[in-house]
């Protein structure tokens, strides 16, 4: 498979669909392309409601590439790097419409920090998540608000220092960060579709109240989560970091 980001429309309900060989990982130029893209669906009319979906079925995010994090050299290129995580929660946080995930494997990292940005999370009871980023020298400063927002400071401060272990979908349905748990692939597809569909047959305007309603408060991001991506950087810079990148 070759990394890709694609999108297409179902009558009301427009899909965003990412997919990468490295358990569906998001390089820079995937990050971007899917803000770019996700930016044509809010725009587009058409569309009431959006899907977020990836490939395959083992993963549905791995996180922020390592082969491309163990290359970074200079701040600014690191910083940037990062921002690739920061400008597309940022454009999910910004969306008039509601944005349902479907998660049918492993969340991996900055992938957790996305599926919490979602308004509704719906997964397969074999998925998992886990927030690596302390046992690779790092931390989830850029995803923080959005996980945190989600399962609330206590249960993100946990999965942050069980940098090692995989936390199961009841976990994560217990804790927020699941809406809901299905036990076939058949029955994710479908409620994600049911879901998606009934958010897009709302009207217009009591979803944009609504959805602006939850996200209150948070327009601050727009500078929070730069500054936290620069923090990031510059922990993925230092010469321990590099060394234990270098070996995976």
């Amino acid at each position: 498979m070759e990394a890709y980001v694609t999108h297409f429309k179902k009558e009301a309900v427009g899909y965003l669909e990412f997919g990468h060989p490295a358990g569906n990982s998001l390089p820079s130029s995937l990050l971007k392309q899917l803000e770019e893209q996700l930016k044509l669906l809010s725009e587009d009319d058409a569309v009431k409601a959006i899907i977020l979906q990836s490939a395959g079925s083992r993963a549905f995010c791995g996180g922020a590439s390592l082969s491309e994090m163990k290359n970074l050299k200079e701040l600014d290129e690191a910083t940037a790097f990062f921002m690739g995580f920061a400008n597309l929660i940022n454009r999910i946080r910004s969306l008039k419409k509601f944005i349902v995930v479907r998660v049918q494997g492993k969340v991996v990292g900055g992938g957790v920090g996305v599926v919490a940005a979602c308004d509704y999370a719906i997964a397969l009871d074999t998925a998992s998540v886990k927030l690596s980023e302390l046992s690779i020298g790092i931390g989830p400063y850029v995803i923080e608000p959005a996980v945190s927002r989600k399962i609330g400071a206590t249960n993100f401060g946990l999965l942050s220092l069980d940098a090692h272990e995989w936390k199961s979908a009841e976990w994560a349905k217990q804790k927020g960060l699941f809406a809901s748990v299905c036990d076939s692939e058949a029955a994710l597809n479908q409620s994600v579709v049911n879901i998606a569909n009934r958010l897009a047959s709302y009207p217009k305007k009591a979803n944009e109240s609504l959805r602006k309603l939850h996200w209150k408060d948070t327009n601050h991001w727009e500078k929070l989560l730069p500054k936290n991506a620069k923090i990031t950087a510059k922990l993925a810079l230092e010469k321990a970091t590099q060394n234990i990148l270098n070996k995976l």
